[in-house]
C-alpha cells in the first residue's frame, strides 16, 4: 500500500470536530504560540469528509484523498465490523476493496448514487439506527441526477430489513443541511415511514437536473437503541 498512498493521520479535535474541546485547544495554542491552519485545502477536505456520506459519529475515519485534495472514499472505524459483515468479505479483503473502489472513482462510503440517461437506476444497501443521545442519527444517500437536464421523475423503491426498528425516509434537495434536532424536518420534499419487513416508495417529479439527499433514520420515539438494514432502488424516468 505504501507504494501507492501517503499515509498520515490527524486528530479530529485539532480541526474542531469536537465542540467541547474547541475552546481548550484554542487556549492551548495561544499559550504555546502555535497556529493550525484549518483553511488549508487538505484540512477542508478532511472536514468535508465528516459531513459527507451515509454514516456519522465515528471517532476515526479512514479517508482516501487525491493529490488534488478531492475526497474519494470514507470508511468510519465504528462501522467497519458491520460493513464487513454485510459485504461477506474477510477484513483484509474488505479494506483492499475499499481502496480499489476509491481509486476507481466509485466513492465508497460517500453515499453518492450517480444516475444518467445511460444508467437510470442503481441500488444501495445500508444500515439505519435509532438515536441514542437525543438527536436524529441520519444515514444519508446523495443522489446525483444532474445529467437529466430536462428533469424527470425520481422513484425510490424501499425495503426495510426484518430486525427491530422502524424507519423514516426523508427526501431533501441536495443543498439542504439535515437537522439533527427536528423530529419531522420542515424542509423535506416528501417522506415515507415503515415497519420491519415493509416495502415503500417515494416519487418526486423535478424540472431540471439536480442533487437530492435521502435521509434515513430510526423512529424517533423508540425507547431502546437498535440497528436495522434498508435497501433502496433509485431510478429516474427522463422527461
Amino acid at each position: 500500500m505504501n507504494d501507492n498512498f501517503i499515509n498520515t493521520w490527524v486528530p479530529n479535535c485539532e480541526l474542531g470536530r469536537i465542540h467541547s474541546l474547541r475552546e481548550p485547544i484554542a487556549k492551548r495554542r495561544e499559550r504555546e504560540g502555535k497556529t493550525y491552519d484549518t483553511t488549508h485545502r487538505l484540512a477542508r477536505t478532511i472536514i468535508k469528509g465528516w459531513k459527507t456520506g451515509s454514516k456519522k459519529g465515528s471517532p476515526v475515519d479512514c479517508l482516501v484523498i487525491s493529490p488534488t485534495f478531492e475526497l474519494m472514499g470514507r470508511q468510519p472505524a465504528n462501522e467497519l465490523s458491520e460493513d464487513i459483515k454485510y459485504s461477506r468479505l474477510r477484513r483484509a479483503e474488505h479494506y483492499l476493496t475499499f481502496f480499489k473502489e476509491a481509486l476507481a472513482g466509485k466513492q465508497p462510503g460517500l453515499g453518492n448514487i450517480v444516475l444518467t440517461p445511460e444508467q437510470t437506476s442503481q441500488s444501495v444497501l445500508d444500515l439505519f439506527r435509532t438515536p441514542t443521545v437525543g438527536y436524529q442519527d441520519y444515514t444519508v444517500v446523495v443522489i446525483d441526477a444532474t445529467a437529466f437536464e430536462n428533469g424527470g421523475t425520481l422513484s425510490i423503491d424501499l425495503e426495510i430489513g426484518r430486525e427491530e426498528g422502524e424507519a423514516a425516509f426523508y427526501l431533501f434537495d441536495g443543498d439542504k443541511e439535515l437537522s439533527t434536532e427536528e423530529e419531522s424536518p420542515k424542509d423535506k420534499i416528501t417522506w415515507e415511514w415503515g415497519e420491519p419487513g415493509d416495502t415503500r416508495q417515494i416519487t418526486h417529479t423535478f424540472g431540471q437536473g439536480q442533487f437530492f439527499k435521502l435521509g434515513v433514520t430510526g423512529h424517533w420515539a423508540r425507547d431502546e437503541p437498535c440497528i436495522n438494514a434498508f435497501r433502496a432502488k433509485i431510478s429516474v424516468e427522463e422527461n
